[in-house]
């Protein structure tokens, strides 16, 4: 043990804090008769003497000789480093030992109880400490953290709209299952010590936490344990991973999620094997989600990002039909079009001019695919998708805030960032000083707003230069386009120069991709580091801060370059003899199909490439680095061990592969939603893709958590956090981004123009975007062309053009007010919270005032109630 871990005062503290945890864990708080053994201790120290024993489908008891098992600590040690270190490494080593040891002594002082399980083999060793939380450090810290515990039973309430509905339309409804040992609902209330008796199963210490609950508490404990010093930053288990010290540090599963006996019954079955038969196969794609025991066993928080995903991908059912029924509008509409076909028949009479310095001449009817496949997303059907997809996208987020409302009260979770959540571990430990809370009162660790400011601020300045590092990767994607375009144009190979500007496009559609990709990486560690530094006080405000942070970052690392197709591509040319530069580069021009086409080319790659990546991703990489970690540790369990038994519990749970949380999974499918709703107009099958993408994602991540991670520690949640407010901006730029699209990237409101003002059936529209080359170039090349272009012959703007200008920002406003008008409207007309749930929050604030009420009446003026002294004068457990 090293100097930092104990001196003077401190170690007599720590000797008489160690002392009075030890006298407070044989207090007797709930009188209990003696209790028969379960024949199952998986999650438990012993291994089960009969491999058929009954598992209940509660978190796992353990017995006074084989307490429960809340927490795994691991860590590996290479046996033959002694013999080969160097005097740096050796000391490094002891150095992690020091902190080691000096942290798990400081558990014990915690009044967490501790046994050691070691498997080695003439190399290596793998080192499992099993810390399990006694009754009186469980009381003690749940008052601490606030948690919420029942006081009166409900019948699940869980409901579903489409059940409710095909119920009443006498339908059999295939998406409904019944799934066993559905958790129960609960009045609750944030417990006390003092009001033990109040609360639901008093009587059974084994079962009145839950297992969530007891790894939240042994969290707690883990995250503030010093190891040295607390001013250098030496404390918490997080700390000790990232340097190496521990490998591993996680509660267990809750029994394998394979198949159990033969012969045990469906209410024998683990939590971890229901969540895999009910919800984690494959087979049960097109099955409602139980959500109930995905909370129950994972905790709130991935319980609402389940919920959300599920909420979000059958919303995407209605859009994705109607978008496809509009594309297939289009294909009729291909080949039926009459511009379209004059293009086509066309043959010389429109011969349009180079397309860059060195390219030729080309005639407009060797665009005639180009042309076609620009109008399959084109044409009249696009304005009307535009507004649905923009109403559907307010109606979505109105309902998902009453449907998020629900389940935070049926979670008990629906005042958890005003009054309940605590400041993270890492703040506290760090924070220079106290003040009290000023909804709570309660003294707590205290970071100057003003200091944080100053950090975010310098942050910002970080996250501007990233940004700035995008824009640099999107110009050269512009330049790659660009000479690409000439490199092929020049091509021998007719075909191959008749399709320069899409080759250039798709080619740049695909380097693209992969800065997108590369950058990610290296911003999302960059935007961990700059959000620590922040001191932000609570969980939740540390990752709605880092979440922030990365979607500025990802939205232009994905959006900029179909911004750029959409907005800026072919605005900024000039004309024949006149035509503008980038760098040297003659800017872009869209295609003879417009650029619409272009940019739903543009986003089918990034979205589509990147879900199809991801995916492979989540498939193929877990599955080798599981093979790999199997491998890895079970070369050094004894073969004898093996066979007989098995590994035990906490080898096969560090077998697994460490959970990364959820950000990942968010910001896939908010920068999906983004894709299905900004550029909507230029790609109606978006929807459809994301809806195919979105099944196989519930039931990949469904099955990651089940069977592929470690178990992680429970996390309360009241909503989906900053990513709400997210979404609700994505909604509003998705009006003003397909109103503009439609208005200036679209060919509607020139052929609405043309149609008022010249032919109703179209005829000569072609003819009509077409302008002449100024004579000064025509002489110069002994020859006239045509570009597309409402100019008159000496290259300046027609008339038509301002005309068109007028009518499509009028046509921009029009839109934006329309569409916002009916969202606010529908917001004022969809309450944010059901009825039925206010009515329940004031049934619970009643009986919880009730509960915990200071009553000398009921408990006497001597304040002994039923022989037993109060709880609240006995001492529970130490403050870490």
């Amino acid at each position: 043990m090293t100097s930092e871990a104990c001196s003077g005062s401190r170690c007599a503290w720590s000797g008489t804090l160690r002392r009075r945890v030890l006298d407070e864990d044989t207090a007797v708080l709930i009188d209990m008769a003696p209790r028969p053994e379960k024949g199952d201790s998986y999650g438990s120290t012993a291994r089960p003497s009969e491999p058929g024993g009954h598992q209940a489908a509660a978190c796992r008891a353990g017995t006074p000789a084989n307490p429960r098992i809340d927490f795994v600590l691991v860590w590996e040690e290479d046996l033959t480093l002694g013999r080969q270190q160097d005097n740096a490494s050796r000391g490094k080593t002891d150095l992690h030992r020091a902190w080691r040891e000096t942290f798990l002594d400081n558990l014990r002082v915690a009044g967490l109880h501790m046994d050691q399980r070691d498997v080695q083999d003439e190399d290596s060793a793998v080192h499992y400490v099993l810390l399990s939380a006694p009754w009186a450090v469980l009381c003690y810290y749940a008052e601490d953290l606030r948690l919420k515990l029942p006081l009166q039973e409900l019948p699940n309430q869980a409901s579903n709209w489409s059940a409710g509905l095909l119920q009443w339309l006498g339908v059999p409804n295939i998406l409904l299952e019944d799934v066993p040992d559905v958790p129960p609902e609960y009045y609750s209330c944030q417990f006390k010590v003092s009001k033990l008796s109040r609360f639901l199963g008093n009587d059974n210490r084994d079962t009145f936490f839950t297992c969530t609950n007891r790894h939240q508490i042994v969290f707690e404990i883990l995250a503030k344990t010093p190891y040295g010093h607390e001013k250098k930053g030496l404390f918490g288990v997080d700390q000790l991973l990232s340097q190496g010290v521990f490998r591993a540090a996680f509660p267990l599963h809750d029994g394998p999620f394979t198949e159990p006996l033969e012969g045990l019954r469906a209410t024998g079955l683990s939590q971890r094997h229901v969540l895999f038969r009910h919800w984690a196969h494959w087979r049960k794609w097109y099955k409602y989600q139980p959500l109930d025991h995905v909370r129950r066993y994972f905790g709130e928080k991935v319980a609402l990002y389940f919920a959300w995903l599920g909420f979000y991908t059958c919303w995407l059912l209605p859009v994705a039909v109607v978008g496809t029924l509009v594309f297939l509008v289009g294909c009729f509409m291909a080949f039926s079009d009459i511009p379209t076909q004059e293009v086509c028949s066309s043959t010389d009479s429109f011969e349009m001019c180079p397309l860059c310095l060195d390219c030729p001449f080309w005639l407009l009817s060797s665009a005639c695919a180009q042309v076609q496949v620009g109008r399959l997303f084109d044409h009249e059907g696009t304005v009307f998708f535009s507004s649905f997809v923009a109403l559907w996208a307010v109606l979505f987020l109105e309902y998902w805030k009453r449907k998020s409302a629900t389940l935070a009260y049926r979670w008990g979770c629906s005042d958890f960032e005003d009054i309940e959540e605590r400041p993270r571990p890492q703040f506290a430990a760090s924070a220079p000083m106290t003040a009290p809370n000023p909804i709570t009162g309660v003294d707590e660790p205290y970071f100057p707003s003003r200091s944080r400011v100053h950090r975010v601020l310098a942050g910002s300045v970080v996250v501007a230069m990233m940004v700035a590092v995008v824009v640099m990767c999107l110009v050269s994607v512009i330049l790659y386009r660009a000479i690409m375009a000439i490199l092929v144009s020049r091509s021998d190979n007719t075909l191959l120069a008749a399709w320069a500007s899409r080759i250039a496009s798709l080619t740049g559609s695909v380097v693209n991709l992969v800065f997108i990709l590369i950058l990610s990486k290296l911003y999302v560690a960059l935007a961990h580091v700059l959000t620590r530094w922040e001191m932000h006080r609570t969980q939740t405000r540390f990752e709605d801060a880092f979440t922030l942070k990365v979607f500025i970052f990802q939205f232009v690392n994905f959006y900029s370059s179909p911004i750029y197709i959409a907005f800026f591509k072919g605005r900024f040319v000039g004309y024949p003899g006149s035509y503008h530069s980038l760098f040297g580069v003659r800017n872009e021009e869209c295609a003879a199909g417009g650029c619409l086409v272009e940019l739903a080319q543009e986003l089918l790659v990034i979205m589509v490439g990147k879900q199809v990546i991801n995916n492979v991703q989540e498939i193929l990489v877990p599955k080798l680095k599981g093979w790999w970690q199997k491998f890895r540790l079970r070369s050094k369990r004894k073969v004898g061990a093996s066979t007989a038994a098995g590994p035990a519990p906490w080898e096969a749970d560090y077998e697994l592969l460490p959970c990364e949380g959820l950000f990942d999974e968010y910001l896939e499918m908010v920068l999906q939603f983004g894709f299905v709703t900004i550029f909507v107009a230029a790609c109606p099958l978006a929807p459809l893709f994301a809806l195919l993408n979105n099944w196989v994602e519930i039931r990949l991540d469904a099955r990651k958590f089940v069977c592929e991670r470690r178990r992680p520690v429970a996390q309360r949640a009241q909503d989906v956090g900053i990513w709400f407010p997210i979404l609700t901006g994505i909604t509003h730029l998705a009006v003003v981004s397909n109103a503009c699209l439609l208005a200036f990237s679209s060919d509607f409101l020139p052929r609405a123009y043309y149609r008022w003002t010249r032919a109703g059936d179209l005829r000569g529209f072609v003819n009509f975007t077409l302008a002449r080359a100024p004579p000064a170039f025509a002489a110069g090349q002994n020859r006239t062309c045509r570009y597309r272009a409402f100019r008159e012959d000496d290259g300046r703007y027609s008339w038509i053009y301002w005309h068109l200008l007028a009518i499509r920002l009028a046509f921009v406003i029009v839109f934006e007010h329309v569409v916002f008008a009916i969202s606010h409207a529908l917001d004022l007309l969809v309450p944010d919270i059901p009825e039925s749930v206010e009515v329940k929050v004031k049934r619970e604030y009643y009986l919880a005032k009730q509960a915990l009420a200071e009553n000398e009446a009921l408990l006497g003026t001597s304040g002994v109630k039923d022989g037993r002294p109060p709880a609240s004068e006995m001492n529970l457990g130490p403050q870490a």
